[in-house]
């Protein structure tokens, strides 16, 4: 049965509930820090939920069963824990407190405290026929859930009698038969697990689940009559919320100097206890202990944050049930009568035991911790009385490295300075990329200029000028080149200015798209191409500008009288450059045949430059 509830949405991850476990069923998920319950390991003994701050934690809730059982036709028994006058003081006449349970629908109302009057005399009698065997009293389902879980060879320690709870149960069957209905009203949220395993209570309410069906139904103390417990009734039972209560209501000596019995209780110190009584072989004497400061403490109460106010209350109830309610022969009789039932069962090892980690592992956490040694008596923050402890854990995965005060710190103060740096780091980079900011700001505003400047070079230059893409399409081009290709680029011109974005294979001769294929594949210049475009004759140049991304080109139209006079000298003279060599090697060979030549061919130059300045 699953006691615990989680509510990931509330958890805040301050690992108190981990901490707080006796039997640390409870890990934290070290990527996802969410809560993980093992409960198979779990005791039932609401540390965790008493706590947790933010109510993340809590327990199965009852209520909603106990009002369908409350609703039914079959007959309801409530058993009601003495605790209530620890738990109900508010309540000023334990006949008010009463009248309102039989309200919510209860047939019968019984005290648990006959059952403990019972149970507390089956004690007796094993302790006053003691044959050298030392026990364990199983009134606490925390305290035989741990032997089970946690020290399974001692099991046999376990006293096999029911609790005051089951016996009570046992009791309500005999008498109004086994169809009834038993739901017992309680502080401790373990018996609701008690009740699924040994049978005989349906269902278990704590004392808040019970302050919560009172104000669904709208039940108060002034709203109802006086009415009384129903028989059998108990006696010093009343006592059983106290440690020594199940000792007191047989009147076992606990006290002088030979007795065999010592009480123990308290989350504080309950594991040590348990532990010593199973290895100290020098303990002769049987164990009466509870895991809670007696049950008036439980984590199912809402006045348990008061140990002497609750013990103080449970002694003047007792007194005033004793004086005023309890008929002793009555009692006597009943007493028994009961006690013939059988009050014995059975408890099984169920080992939950997680290996020792192996002396490397250990290590491995001692080093993360930053630890040079171990301390027998640590700081216990962690929820570990040793350092030695809480490593161990750390090793089987059950604890988490930060649960250390010291380990955190260190942590908190590393992750500090890395937050530190990281912010100066920051800092710095945001200096920079401001300066770059303003540096692309400006580079961008000098492109700009660049491209309307060249742009405007591009227009002014009185030859044809394109720039294209790796597609091969129109970046920049001038009216030059739209004029060269006729009038359909004019009326394409009119629509798209410049013809950017238009593909030059539409535009232009296969021959040159080739051309410009070849420079930009190959990132190879071509200088003065003679190609024919509309039965013009051009000549073309084309260069790269960015390597496999932009090329350009210039066309000239030899057509043109300015080009044709610039283009015969520029070729005269590269004929002249190129076979100077060759000129001068004839010359040596021909004499002034030769020289003759060159100097018609300079003539030929002069006039046409003498033509231009003419013109001009």
């Amino acid at each position: 049965m699953q006691l615990i509830t989680f509510d990931k949405e509330k958890c805040l991850s301050c690992y108190a509930c981990v901490k707080a476990c006796p039997v640390k069923a409870i890990t934290i998920s070290s990527s996802e820090e969410i809560l993980s319950f093992n409960h198979n390991r779990c005791l039932g003994c609401g540390n965790c939920y008493i706590s947790c701050g933010p109510k993340a934690i809590g327990y199965i809730d009852s209520t909603e069963a106990v009002s369908q059982l409350l609703n039914s036709e079959t007959p309801c028994i409530a058993i009601v824990d003495p605790s209530i006058s620890a738990e109900f003081p508010d309540i000023l006449d334990v006949r008010n407190f009463v009248g309102m349970i039989r309200a919510l629908g209860f047939e019968f109302v019984n005290e648990i405290s006959f059952g403990a009057d019972v149970i507390a005399y089956k004690y007796k009698n094993l302790f006053d026929n003691f044959k050298g065997k030392y026990h364990i009293t199983t009134n606490c389902p925390p305290i035989y859930d741990y032997v089970e879980k946690f020290q399974t060879h001692i099991i046999d320690s376990l006293v096999k009698i029911d609790s005051p709870m089951i016996a009570t149960a046992k009791i309500m069957k005999e008498i109004h038969g086994d169809d009834c209905k038993i739901i017992a009203i309680t502080p401790c949220i373990a018996q609701k697990r008690e009740a699924k395993r040994f049978g005989f209570v349906d269902e278990v309410i704590s004392f808040e689940e019970l302050r919560i069906l009172f104000n669904q139904n709208k039940i108060y103390e002034n709203s109802v009559e006086f009415s009384e417990f129903d028989m059998p009734l108990g006696a010093k039972g009343s006592l059983y919320p106290l440690s020594t209560g199940i000792l007191n209501a047989a009147d076992i000596n606990y006290t002088d100097i030979d007795s065999k019995i010592i009480t123990k209780d308290g989350a504080e110190h309950f594991t040590q206890f348990m532990n010593d009584f199973a290895s100290i072989s020098l303990i002769k004497h049987h164990l009466n202990i509870f895991y809670c400061h007696g049950c008036a403490m439980g984590p199912g109460s809402k006045n348990n944050n008061s140990y002497l106010r609750n013990h103080s209350l449970v002694v003047d109830y007792t007194k005033r049930r004793l004086n005023s309610a309890v008929d002793k022969q009555e009692w006597e009789k009943n007493l028994e009568k009961f006690s013939k039932l059988d009050f014995t069962r059975s408890f099984t090892a169920n080992d939950q035991r997680i290996p020792t980690p192996s002396q490397a592992k250990i290590k491995e956490v001692i080093d993360l911790l930053g630890k040079d040694q171990l301390y027998e008596v640590g700081c216990r923050s962690c929820g570990y009385k040793n350092c030695s402890e809480f490593v161990t854990d750390v090793a089987k995965g059950l604890a988490r490295p930060e649960m250390c005060q010291n380990f955190s710190k260190t942590n908190k103060q590393n992750y500090i300075n890395k937050i530190n740096i990281a912010n100066a780091n920051l800092e710095e980079t945001k200096k920079n990329l401001e300066e770059l900011e303003i540096k692309l700001q400006k580079e961008h505003k000098d492109v700009k200029v660049m491209a309307t400047l060249t742009k405007a070079i591009i227009e002014k230059i009185p030859l044809a000028v394109i720039v294209v893409d790796d597609k091969l399409k129109i970046l920049q081009s001038n009216q030059k080149f739209i004029e060269l290709l006729g009038q359909d680029a004019k009326e394409i011109d009119e629509v798209v200015p410049g013809l950017i974005g238009a593909d030059i294979k539409t535009l232009l001769p296969s021959q040159i798209y080739n051309f410009f294929s070849f420079v930009l594949n190959k990132d190879e210049t071509i200088d003065n191409k003679d190609v024919e475009i509309d039965d013009k004759l051009i000549t073309v140049s084309i260069f790269p500008i960015e390597k496999g991304k932009t090329i350009g080109a210039v066309f000239k139209n030899l057509y043109q009288s300015e080009v044709r006079k610039e283009e015969v000298m520029y070729r005269i003279n590269d004929v002249i450059e190129k076979n100077l060599g060759m000129v001068q090697q004839i010359g040596f060979l021909l004499g002034e045949g030769a020289s003759e030549t060159e100097r018609m061919l300079n003539s030929i130059i002069n006039s046409f430059e003498k033509e231009d300045k003419e013109e001009k």
